[in-house]
């Protein structure tokens, strides 16, 4: 009986040992994760009896890009806002527009393996200020405002990682573009009526790459193509490619280059260039 009773105790030990131990205070890996990255370029130039000429200037730009993902198995969400403003003024002109972005991204992936994954995903531009154009006099002219014009994206597909630094997505569509006063964005000029809210379904390709060439020095780009089922000749490609260099802990230097092919409101590209230096601080 003895035996027995010791038997039963040396099995118990593991049990009564695990129960007794001390709680495991590690806490698990947040299922959430954010950051968000402010920067402030500017530059000024300021002329008192310079007698080779020129003109005194001011120039800032500002820009905030976070992100939230979401994981937890096989589920990945990913959440991303990028928004950006910029004036400058040259002498006595006053202040003028030069960057003006809202830039939203949702994208909810099914991870089935390492490669191809199912996704949907929901997308959201548009400006915060109205957008003037001038003469050759300096009369503006105003051809935009907040939200007018505003494009909404959503698609569903699948999505294909080539490389570990680059992922593309490609799928069916619903694009809306939505205007008020500025129709210019919506209108089709082919048939008779003045149409303010474009809806067409067609089909959507998405290139992500975000490529850390060293340290310092990181690349990202996207290039977005749209094509409508009812005219595909017609398609629509967005572009924003960027060079960011780290030269200290909070100064970098930015160079971009964003272009829009879209027919509907240009027959040529349009292209913007941007350079700076300027804060660059991590939030959270």
């Amino acid at each position: 009986m003895k035996k027995c009773i010791y038997s039963l105790l040396l099995l118990a030990l593991p049990l009564w040992a695990q129960e007794t131990a001390a709680p495991d205070t590690s806490k698990p890996a947040p299922y959430w994760k954010h950051s968000l990255v402010g920067s402030l370029l500017g530059s000024q130039v300021t002329y008192s009896d310079w007698v080779q000429g020129g003109e005194n200037t001011i120039a800032w730009n500002a820009l905030l890009d976070g992100k939230s993902v979401y994981e937890k198995g096989k589920n990945n969400w990913s959440n991303t806002y990028k928004f950006a403003f910029g004036r400058t003024r040259l002498g006595d002109k006053g202040f003028r527009k030069t960057d003006d972005r809202i830039d939203l991204e949702s994208v909810f992936t099914y991870k089935v393996n390492v490669y191809v994954n199912p996704y949907a995903a929901a997308t959201f531009k548009s400006q915060f200020a109205p957008g003037l154009i001038y003469d050759e006099h300096g009369v503006s002219t105003k051809v935009s405002r907040f939200l007018d014009p505003a494009y909404l994206t959503q698609s569903a597909g699948v999505g294909y990682q080539l490389l570990p630094q680059a992922k593309i997505r490609v799928g069916a569509a619903l694009r809306e573009i939505l205007t008020d006063q500025y129709t210019r964005f919506a209108d089709d000029p082919k048939t008779g009526e003045l149409e303010k809210r474009v809806v067409e379904g067609g089909m959507e390709s998405v290139l992500n790459v975000d490529w850390k060439w060293s340290q310092n020095l990181l690349f990202t780009s996207v290039a977005e193509w749209f094509g409508a089922f009812k005219d595909m000749k017609r398609t629509a490609l967005r572009t924003n490619n960027t060079l960011a260099a780290t030269v200290s802990k909070l100064v970098t230097v930015n160079f971009n280059i964003q272009t829009i092919n879209e027919p509907r409101v240009s027959l040529r590209p349009q292209i913007k260039q941007t350079f700076g230096i300027g804060l660059n601080y991590s939030l959270f």
